[in-house]
């Protein structure tokens, strides 16, 4: 019992790891019980047992294991760090569970396996358990099967990884265990449910016993596909969906086969082990297949035969079988040899699949030339051979070969090239079918349907009716413009017979899929669709309904080209006169000018205003060449007709034969002087009509076609400039180069030069291959084009601006189909190209092949020659890539180096269709990255990127070929390799998924030993990551060994920051093949230069951290080489020391998102960066000073720095320009280790940023995040007078930086090791919050708050202070919502928290009077730069830092307090006190008008059109646009006359105005290139419209609910935005929006005007992230409104104004308003509603009518009990108070209403009105009877009021009382001021007479319904005019002797 009695008093974590087993026993169950009880699955106490899990299922005993195996089966449901622990638990389970005895044990063991796969550890659990299939012992390899059955039975295939477990299921078979053998048989009926025919071919070699049996199960199994009964955590919208099914069981099948769908397709090759043949092939076996007799030949292909029927082939160099198999195929004559070879050759493809892709090429020729056999066996071979070769490629490497044998004479070939062409276009899709491939393709198959053989015709009907299916009608329908209709019907008959790809056609309903049926032995080779469309069983959907592709939703609809006859004259008079008046058509021919000038006018109006559809374009043109016709030599007239031809085009349907009727005179006309504009007028509107493309291929042909030189000129010059316009779709490039090149030749030289200009755009779409064309020029002609195409280098052509949405959508598909494809679109191919197949002749290839080198090196040499000499080469080639694939391995490197270039210089002659040999001989070429000769690598290297440049990346992604290189363990290889890939794959928008099969061995090369290669593989890190994803990677990384894998884990996540965005698509009509060319252009501002090479010292002893500073050698040396241009520079160093480069800024900006050079984030600087940094700032400083930034002496870092504190001032243009590279190299200083040099740095930052701030100069993100991150990492230095430079550095920085944007940063540095820096960030951001408000918190305010509250609980004191101040602070701000944005804190922390609130409030509650100064109530920072206000010097040690910022706030900061009582303490303490802003500025008349700017502009247009687009011209983006449109708008308005036409536009005026008002604050403030009197004069001009509008009545009053609700939120957001008052007219502006706020009232509809406060008010309530000044803001607003209700109760709609009551008190109960910080929106309510009440009397209940349902708010029952209420107080006031006898009850103060208030411009207050307004609120408050107070009291009572009010104005600098504008505020506080001095007063009298008290006793007590509150605002509605009273604190004072009060008074006054 001793025993038991110590460990029972252990923990539970000790209890389970005790030597004695009954303690791990009651362990156990503990654990057990405290798992089920914690609700957090990320409770802290998870952790404690994370490493114990394993103990838990390896208990030793077996009773104490079951427990362990419960209590880790909880754990493994509820923890979440449970996933951590997969790999060691799952082994215990296997090795120490699954061989237990007992099966209770086994069980939970499963359970834990499929409760870790359920928390999505599947592949984890997966390959321990097929591990322990491994295992000797017999009962763990059958518990392992049983787990991973069930496991697939539960979660399927999805889930659980197939081909792993299907490749060991034959091993399990062959157990010697019979259990075991039953538990395969089990385990393979179920893969076979998931999986189908697929598993079939990896159990064809068990035996025939258990293969029957096994079918016999499979035939029992069910037919329908499984369902997934047990879901991840990440499936629980699956999980959701099974229930509900299972729950109805009658539901329909349909989700069910949805759900079957889910289930993956798992090819059966997938699953099978690839087969190594080559090296099983007969020794003589090319021997053979060469040999003259028949039999030797059907030897070798026989046994060839034999290896190709393995489904799978390992890959490896198949070329020389395919030549010899190619050989046989396209020259033996013995026809069963051909069918032989046939069917080993589609063997090898559908055993190799893509890998066979490098050879399909070779082989498609041959094949089809070979279609002209006749015999059917040799027919049906060779179509499955093509369709097998097919599949292992794409249509569109194979289209050259296809189309070149289109052409054959043999009617055989053709007919089968079509049949193929059908059967490969099924298995298509609109992607693989672009226009690019459409259209050559159809170009072919169309010149056979017109072919004389009838098989030919169906072939190639079948061929189009595919591709109609497969791209959609409106794809192949402009192909097919010239065939006639029976033949068109023909291919639409076709296209709806078409099968898609798995035998189904488009539109059928999906079946069931049907019972299982036997597989023929060998069914893994891929098939083609039928090749002819018989009815087959369905299958899987591939496209929808037209076949078009997905995006074909956003393509407008195709509009018809006008196709028109030609008409006769007569006809053409007959509709002219049905639409022209009479007299035009007889005046068209008069010999009188004017006549024809009438007429003309008379045509053009007719032509305007006919109707499009009925205007007969043709006729109309046709009638202008009447007589005198185009030869009119008036030129009035003609400019009319060419007006009338423009108008025309533009408005009807104009044909092309209307357009060639008229052609040929504009044309001519193009050149004349005065006619010539409207020429080109009349030619741009055909162009839009009939397609620019055709129009100016006609307009060009007539312009040569004519000798005058001037009518070419302006010709060619129209067509340049409607390139521009109209894009570079469409046009015929071929014949405008023809063109052009005759106007090259011309002898004038005005031509010439037009046509050079003309040139000049061409260049700008099609890029560098256009000077091709131009390459025979002459010398002199031909420099003049280069100089053109100069010019326009680095240009992007310009957005269409014409032609018509259906071009454009076509023009943007085919821009975006030839991005996809990667090639340099169809410029390329309208080059003239050779084919060269016939020149590489058998001697060539058998050259390269020899023996000798010098033999190889002629062969060589003889290919190059070819090349050469053909210039551009068509894609056939013959055997050139596999001949030049083996010289790549050759042994003299120097052949290999003449093979690359060789490569190289075959991709440059043939273009995109480089492509095609991709596999052939790019991906070999790779190999040769890795020799060990730099400069065959540099070769490789060249032809690489020359390949790519042509064919784009995409070809090389696919497949497993480039991961294949990548697993080579060569490091120069690897290293090469993935530096190419750094370089290209950030380029790419889209990448082949394939990619994915190249992170394994990614994840090797990290591990490499070579540390180069472990730099170029962290450097593709991002690039992959790009492309893949985090997730993806992370999935993989997840396969890693452990070691490896949180090695890996952590290089992802430090990629993960550093990822790249990807590259945005390219203009649309910018050729692919222009960027190289402008690249080198766009990078020369920034191109570093060369230093000399004696500029840098050598290497010496220093620092660590600047040791690479001064390296000037290899590519750093390269990098910094000075201008051969400049000179040396003098050594008196008296010149500027910052060079201004012009957009330098802007392109290192762009190179760093390009990830052209290095991202500025690092934890330490790495050489690299440094020497990139020497490189940028080598051309922006002196070089002097260059040589002082990077020397190694710190002495002259100092020097450096002096001399840019010196020349601050002078150079201040230079150096912002340069700041980001000044910036970065402070944060190399701030590595440093040298104080002397930091304190240095720190002085120059500290000049440096309010230099920017005075420049308003605001930082970019680029400057920021290179810079701010590492001044956070300097505020925990350990030196004191460092941390307080940086603290000063910080506060500035908020000057020239958002501090929501620093907010952030801070946060990050909150994360850190180090806790000084740690309290540092949390005072800052306590700072931030304080001066800011809650706003600043990024990126939410919970999310910061829950990541400050952590360190609450932090070991170090500063840090906890830290952490409790800035909450603290946020519960000043929000209140107790704080505790909700925390989130969940220990005890111990919300203690603490609590203590520090509770203190806190006492501190600021209870100060001490020597503290007073330093107090200051809290308000709105007053400028952005209010972080300055930091802490004082160490010598004062305040109490707190709070403490120190408050009261520097109040030292530096007016105050501005807007509340409603009296508080007498501020009265006397306060003396830097103002009015408020809102309510000071009320009055109009007190205040001069806004001066408009001068602008000259002229007087808008009255009509509709212009109104609308001047209006939106005020919320244009253009500050100078908006101030000329609001110019005009308030011209119009000051014109009586004119201010009518804006009537309904105000809403549209009133919305520009705002967003033009918001536009500033968010983009214009920011904007530092912005003047800041642009601004001003910005903010005037609108204030200035916005305020003439509402003078004129009419117009004011128009403006609706919402449009007044966007307007008064900005204009208060305006207010209170601290930017607005650092302008320079700030104050002016925040003066103006008072003004505006109090017209809008003033003018306004009232009813609306209410409907925008109210809904403003409640939205500011209810954002947390809303200022309260804001709320406050509104909440006057209603007052003012509120004030004047009893002027304007008449032209208020009640009905309204309830009704959005009725909606603020739906969101805001009682209970909810009271529980709000402050009871001011809950009083504003009230006050409203009694005054309503007041004015109204109980008729206001019947004005409810607009609320659907009363009872949602508390609205109606309110009102009815303060009628209640009102009515019996007025009951009780008539026995005390005579009321005027009238016909509605008035409130007991109304008969004071003639007596004047004491608002006059005296100082003494009339003592009668004193005396009345006393005696009314005395019976207001209960006090009728005051029989026992003493008149002097009274008197003293009066003359005290008279004193203070005196007082306070002194204090206000207001001794006139007329300069106070009265308000219901200021009445309200006055009054209830007197109200609390009265009650003192009351108390001291009854002291002296107590017998006063018995009578007080029976006054009536005060209503519980209406409040004091109510009874001001009452009092004050019925007065026009009040007291003044300043506003002050809303803090309640307790009352006072009377005594007291004038000792406080004559204080103020002695203060004065």
């Amino acid at each position: 019992m001793g025993d038991d009695s110590e460990w029972m008093k252990l923990p539970i974590d000790q209890k389970c790891q005790h030597k004695v087993w009954k303690a791990r026993l009651h362990g156990y169950e503990e654990a057990l019980k405290l798992f089920q009880k914690i609700d957090d699955d990320k409770s802290p106490e998870w952790g404690k047992y994370q490493g114990l899990i394993r103990k838990f299922v390896t208990e030793s005993n077996a009773f104490a294991q079951i427990k362990g195996l419960e209590a880790a089966l909880t754990y493994v449901e509820n923890a979440h760090v449970a996933a951590r622990t997969v790999g060691e638990v799952v082994n215990g389970v296997v090795s120490k569970v699954f061989n237990q005895p007992k099966a209770q044990a086994k069980e939970l063991g499963t359970d834990i396996c499929l409760m870790y796969i359920e928390i999505e550890k599947a592949d984890t659990v997966q390959e321990e358990l097929l591990k322990g299939l491994d295992n000797k012992n017999p009962k763990i390899v059958l518990a392992c099967a049983e787990s991973i059955r069930r496991a697939l039975s539960e979660f399927g295939s999805k889930t659980i990884t197939l081909k792993p477990v299907v490749k060991v299921l034959p091993k399990l078979f062959e157990s010697r265990e019979k259990a075991v053998r039953d538990e395969a048989k089990l385990l393979a009926v179920e893969i076979y449910k998931w999986i189908r025919d697929a598993l079939r071919p990896s159990l064809q070699n068990i035996t025939p016993v258990q293969l029957k049996e096994l079918e016999d199960e499979w035939v029992k199994g069910p037919s329908g596909a499984p369902r997934q009964s047990r879901f991840l955590r990440s499936q629980q919208d699956m999980r959701a969906k099974y229930e509900k099914q299972q729950a109805e069981p009658e539901g329909d099948q349909g989700d069910g086969e949805e759900m079957a769908e889910s289930a993956p397709q798992v090819d059966a090759y997938e699953l099978l082990d690839p087969v190594e043949i080559l090296s099983k092939l007969p020794k003589d076996f090319y021997e053979k297949i060469e040999s003259k007799k028949w039999q030797e030949r059907k030897e070798a292909l026989e046994a060839l035969e034999t290896l190709v029927k393995n489904p799978k082939l390992e890959a490896g160099d198949y070329g020389d079988v395919v030549r010899a198999l190619k050989k046989v195929i396209g020259k033996d004559s013995n026809v069963m040899l051909v069918s032989q070879a046939t069917k080993c050759l589609a063997g090898l493809a559908a055993g190799l699949r893509k890998k066979f892709g490098t050879y399909a090429g070779h082989v498609v020729p041959t094949i089809l030339e070979k279609f002209k056999e006749k015999k059917p066996q040799v027919l049906q071979a060779l179509q499955e051979a093509v369709d097998a070769v097919f599949l292992t490629t794409t249509l569109q490497n194979l289209s050259e070969d296809v189309l070149a044998v289109m052409d054959n004479k043999n009617p055989s070939i053709k007919q089968q090239a079509s049949l193929f062409l059908a059967r490969s276009i099924r298995v298509c899709s609109p992607s693989t079918l672009p226009k690019s491939l459409l259209k050559p393709l159809c170009a072919a198959l169309l010149k056979h349907v017109n072919d004389s053989s009838p098989e030919v015709r169906d072939a190639a009907f079948e061929a189009l009716g595919a591709a109609m299916k497969v791209a959609g009608e409106r794809a192949v329908n402009p192909f097919l413009a010239d065939l006639d209709k029976l033949k068109v019907d023909k291919i639409k008959e076709n296209a709806d017979k078409v099968l898609l790809a798995g035998g189904k056609k488009e539109g059928e309903k999906e079946k069931p899929a049907p019972k299982a049926q036997p597989a023929p032995e060998a069914p893994t080779k891929p098939t083609m669709p039928p090749k002819k469309a018989p009815k087959a069983a369905g299958g899987p959907k591939k496209a929808k309904a037209g076949g078009a592709p997905k995006s074909g939703a956003k393509k407008p609809a195709e509009t018809k080209e006008v196709v028109e006859a030609e008409l006769t004259m007569e006809l053409c008079e007959e509709q002219a006169a049905a639409v022209l008046p009479a007299t035009c058509v007889q005046l068209l021919g008069s010999a009188n000018w004017k006549e024809r000038l009438a007429s003309m006018e008379e045509f053009l109006k007719a032509v305007e205003q006919m109707d499009s559809s009925e205007m007969p374009c043709q006729a109309l043109v046709r009638m202008l060449t009447k007589k005198p016709g185009w030869k009119e030599t008036n030129f009035q007239v003609m400019q009319l007709k060419l007006q009338v031809v423009a108008a025309m085009a533009r408005r009807g349907r104009f044909s092309k034969t209307a357009a060639s009727a008229v052609l040929d005179a504009l044309v001519d006309k193009v050149g004349d002087v005065k006619c010539g504009g409207k020429a080109k007028d009349a030619l741009t509107a055909i162009g839009e009509g009939c397609s620019l493309s055709w129009t100016a291929e006609q307009v060009v042909s007539l312009a040569f076609a004519q000798k005058n030189p001037k009518n070419q000129v302006e010709t060619l010059s129209w067509l340049a400039n409607a390139l521009k316009e109209f894009g570079f779709a469409g046009i015929n490039v071929k014949a405008f180069i023809n063109h052009v090149k005759i106007a090259l030749g011309s002898t004038n030289p005005a031509v010439r030069a037009s046509a050079i200009s003309l040139l000049g755009v061409m260049y700008l779409y099609m890029g560098a291959p256009l000077r091709m064309f131009f390459e025979e020029e002459k010398a002199a002609l031909l420099a003049q084009i280069d100089t053109e195409f100069q010019k326009m280098q680095g240009q992007t052509p310009p957005a269409p601006t014409r032609g018509s949405s259906t071009k454009a959508g076509a023009q943007q598909e085919d821009v975006e189909a030839e991005e996809e494809e990667g090639g340099a679109g169809d410029v390329t191919d309208l080059l003239p190209r050779t084919d060269i197949s016939g020149k590489i002749t058998g001697d060539m290839v058998a050259k390269v092949g020899d023996k000798s080198w010098k033999i190889r090196k002629e062969g060589l040499e003889e290919m190059a020659a070819v090349i050469s000499e053909a210039k551009f080469i068509k894609p056939t080639v013959g055997d050139l890539p596999l001949a030049l694939k083996g010289c790549l391995g050759d042994s003299n490197k120097f052949l290999v180096q003449q093979t690359l270039s060789i490569s190289q210089q075959m991709a440059t002659a043939m273009g995109p269709a480089i492509k095609q040999h991709v596999k052939t001989l790019g991906i070999p070429a790779i190999g040769a990255l890795g020799d060990i000769k730099s400069a065959v690598r540099a070769s490789a290297l060249a032809m690489l990127n020359t390949w790519v440049e042509q064919s784009g990346l995409k070809e090389w992604l696919e497949g497993e070929e480039l991961s294949e290189e990548l697993k080579k363990e060569n490091p120069l290889l690897r290293q090469e390799l993935l530096g190419w890939l750094v370089e290209r794959l950030p380029t790419q928008n889209t990448v082949p998924s394939d990619l994915g099969l190249c992170v394994p061995p990614l994840y090797t090369c990290l591990q490499d030993r070579n540390a180069d290669v472990r730099k170029k593989a962290q450097d593709a890190l991002p690039a992959f990551m790009m492309h893949l994803g985090y997730d993806k990677m992370n999935k993989a990384a997840s396969k890693l060994k452990p070691a490896s894998k949180d090695q890996v884990v952590a290089l992802l996540e430090k990629a993960r920051a550093a990822m790249p965005a990807k590259p945005t698509a390219p203009a649309k009509g910018a050729p692919a093949k222009a960027a190289p060319a402008k690249a080198p252009l766009a990078k020369a501002p920034a191109a570093p230069t060369k230093t000399q090479s004696g500029s840098g010292d050598g290497v010496t002893s220093e620092p660590k951290n600047t040791k690479a500073l001064s390296d000037t050698s290899g590519k750093g040396s390269a990098a910094v080489k000075k201008p051969s241009g400049k000179g040396k520079e003098e050594e008196d160093h008296s010149g500027p020391i910052f060079n201004l480069v012009p957009n330098g800024k802007e392109t290192r900006l762009k190179e760093e998102k390009s990830l052209k050079v290095l991202k500025w984030n690092f934890p330490a600087p790495r050489d690299e960066y440094v020497e990139q940094l020497k490189a940028q700032l080598a051309p922006c400083v002196a070089k002097w000073l260059q040589e002082e930034l990077f020397h190694s002496d710190f002495q002259h870092h100092i020097k450096a720095i002096q001399a840019m504190i010196e020349r601050l001032d002078a150079d201040r243009e230079a150096m912002t320009a340069s700041l980001d590279l000044i910036l970065k190299w402070f944060t190399l200083r701030f590595f440093d280790t040298n104080t002397t040099v930091l304190m240095k740095a720190l002085e120059f930052l500290k000049l440096l940023f309010p230099s920017l701030s005075q420049q308003d100069y605001h930082l970019s993100e680029l400057e920021a995040n290179a810079f701010i991150p590492y001044l956070v990492l300097k505020m925990g230095e350990s030196k004191d007078v460092v941390r307080k430079d940086v603290r000063s550095i910080m506060s500035m920085l908020c000057k020239v930086y958002p501090a929501s944007r620093i907010f952030p940063l801070l946060m990050e540095g909150t994360q850190s090791k180090n806790s000084k820096q740690r309290a540092e960030c949390l005072e800052e951001l306590c700072c931030l919050i304080e001066l800011y408000g809650m706003s600043v918190c990024q990126p939410t305010a919970a999310k910061a708050l829950k990541e400050i509250a952590v360190h609450i609980g932090d070991r170090d004191t500063a840090v906890r202070n830290g952490a409790l101040n800035a909450v603290v602070m946020v519960y000043n701000v929000c209140g107790e919502q704080v505790y909700k944005l925390i989130g969940n804190l220990s005890e111990k922390d919300m203690s603490m928290l609590k203590e520090r609130i509770k203190w806190s409030a006492k501190k600021t509650g209870g100060q001490a009077p020597g503290q007073g100064e330093e107090k200051a109530p809290r308000a709105p920072a007053a400028n952005p730069h209010a972080s300055l206000l930091r802490r004082p010097a160490a010598s004062e040690q305040p109490p707190t830092k709070l403490t120190q910022i408050r009261a520097q706030q109040a030292a530096a900061l007016p105050t501005c307090p807007v509340e409603f009582r009296l508080e007498l303490p501020e009265v006397e303490e306060s003396q830097n006190y103002e009015l408020p802003e809102l309510a000071q500025h009320l009055d109009l008349e007190a205040l001069t008008p806004i001066l408009m700017p001068s602008l000259k502009t002229h007087a808008a247009s009255c009509s509709t059109s212009t109104i609308n687009q001047v209006i939106s011209q005020v919320a244009s983006g253009d500050t100078m646009t908006s101030m000329q449109a609001v110019t005009q708008l308030d011209e119009v308005l000051r014109q009586e006359d004119k201010a009518e036409v804006l009537v309904g536009h105000v809403d549209q005026l009133l919305r520009a105005t705002s967003l033009q008002l918001r536009l500033a604050l968010s983009t214009h403030l920011t904007d530092p290139h912005l003047p800041r009197e642009q601004l001003s004069g910005l903010y005037s001009c609108v204030m200035g419209l916005t305020m003439t509008l509402l003078g004129v009545e009419r117009l004011a009053k128009e403006a609706s609910t919402g449009v007044l609700k966007e307007l008064v939120q900005v204009l208060l957001t305006m207010v209170l935005d601290p930017r607005i008052r650092d302008l320079q007219d700030g104050r002016q502006i925040t003066t103006s929006v008072n003004v505006l706020l109090g017209r809008l009232f003033d003018k306004g509809n009232q009813t609306n005007i209410f409907g925008a406060l109210l809904p403003l008010l409640q939205d500011s309530l209810l954002d947390t992230s809303s200022s309260p000044q804001y709320s406050e803001l509104v909440m006057k607003c209603l007052w003012r409104m509120i004030r004047f209700l009893p002027e304007t109760i008449a032209s208020l709609n009640l009905d309204r104004v309830l009704l959005h009551v009725h909606h603020f008190m739906k969101v805001f109960t009682k209970g909810k308003l009271r529980q709000l910080k402050t009871d001011m929106p809950h009083r504003t309510l009230k006050t409203l509603l009694h005054t309503l009440l007041r004015l109204t009397g109980p008729k206001i209940l019947e004005h409810l009518t607009l609320i659907a349902n009363r009872s949602e708010s508390d609205l109606e029952s309110h009102l009815k009990e303060v009628v209640e209420a009102s009515a019996a107080k007025a009951d009780r006031k008539h026995k005390h108070v005579k009321v005027p006898k009238t016909g509605k009850a008035e409130l007991p103060h109304a008969k004071v209403c003639s007596v004047p208030p004491p608002c006059s411009g005296s100082e003494e207050i009339d003592t009668h009105a004193y005396l009345e307004r006393l005696k009314t609120l005395r019976q207001m408050i209960g006090l009728e009877n005051t029989a026992g107070v003493p008149r002097a009291e009274e008197t003293r009572a009066l003359s005290v009021y008279q004193e203070r009010l005196k007082a306070l104005r002194q204090l206000t600098g207001l001794v006139n009382a007329a300069d106070v504008p009265c308000s219901a505020l200021e009445e309200n506080r006055a009054l209830s001021v007197y109200q609390e001095r009265l009650g003192a007063f009351r108390k001291q009298s009854l002291k002296k007479n107590p017998k006063q008290e018995k009578s007080n006793e029976q006054a009536p007590p005060l209503s519980k319904d209406i409040s004091n509150s109510q009874r001001l605002h009452d009092r004050q509605s019925s007065d026009q005019t009040c007291p003044t009273s300043p506003s002050l604190s809303d803090k309640t004072t307790s009352s006072a002797y009377l005594e007291d009060l004038i000792k406080r008074f004559q204080k103020i006054k002695s203060a004065r």
